[in-house]
């Protein structure tokens, strides 16, 4: 996917932890979701279908995963 993210508002994922370990996430994309390293904000950026970053967060949300 060839997309340019230069003017791109990022924002904090709600769910990422403190000390660094962040990741980043964009809207406004159709159908996709752009996620980051908060460490590395100029390094690449994930593209997830839009429907599996929901899935994936309600996940999160329902506590599915361990801590880490």
């Amino acid at each position: 996917m060839d997309v340019d993210l230069t003017e791109t508002r990022w924002r904090k994922s709600s769910y990422s932890g403190g000390g660094g370990a962040c990741i980043e996430v964009a809207d406004g994309f159709a159908g996709v979701m752009p996620v980051r390293d908060s460490k590395d904000p100029e390094g690449p950026a994930l593209f997830f279908a839009a429907s599996s970053w929901q899935s994936f967060v309600g996940a999160v949300r329902a506590g599915e995963f361990g801590a880490v």
